[in-house]
């Protein structure tokens, strides 16, 4: 497996990923300073933050899914396909009732920075295909 990471994700040293197609890099860390903790995602000059405990609950529900599952990253305004890990990030039924996305307008794009992580961090397995990519527990 090639690794498509790297750092200790703190915000002196970010983790450094790879989007899913490996097209793009993005940094990536944790803040518990925040109430309640967030990850900072920096891609480019726009930073997305999402609840830190997505990690966690992300990985239960691979795990309960037992299988497969499509990423289907969208943006907060695009509807997210249905049974996707995106879909998933923003569902009433998650364990947060609802949105893991911090920021009102930028709260999208779950399913394709948050798998990358759970790759780095040995939770998962991602695929890294130009289209349509899946994530498993492991």
């Amino acid at each position: 497996m090639t690794k498509h990471w790297s750092g200790t994700g703190t915000k002196q040293d970010p983790w450094h990923l790879k989007t899913p197609p490996l097209t793009a890099v993005y940094t990536l860390y944790r803040d518990d300073t925040a109430s309640p903790p967030v990850l900072v995602c920096q891609v480019g000059t726009t930073t997305l933050k999402y609840l830190a405990r997505a990690v966690e609950d992300l990985h239960a529900m691979l795990k309960e899914r037992g299988d497969w599952v499509a990423l289907g990253s969208a943006d907060e305004q695009k509807e997210a396909a249905e049974g996707t890990v995106e879909a998933w990030g923003r569902a009433r039924d998650n364990p947060v009732g609802g949105w893991y996305g911090q920021k009102k307008g930028l709260r999208g794009r779950f399913g394709m920075y948050l798998p990358p992580l759970l790759e780095a961090l040995g939770l998962a397995e991602v695929e890294h295909n130009a289209r349509n990519n899946r994530m498993r527990a492991r």
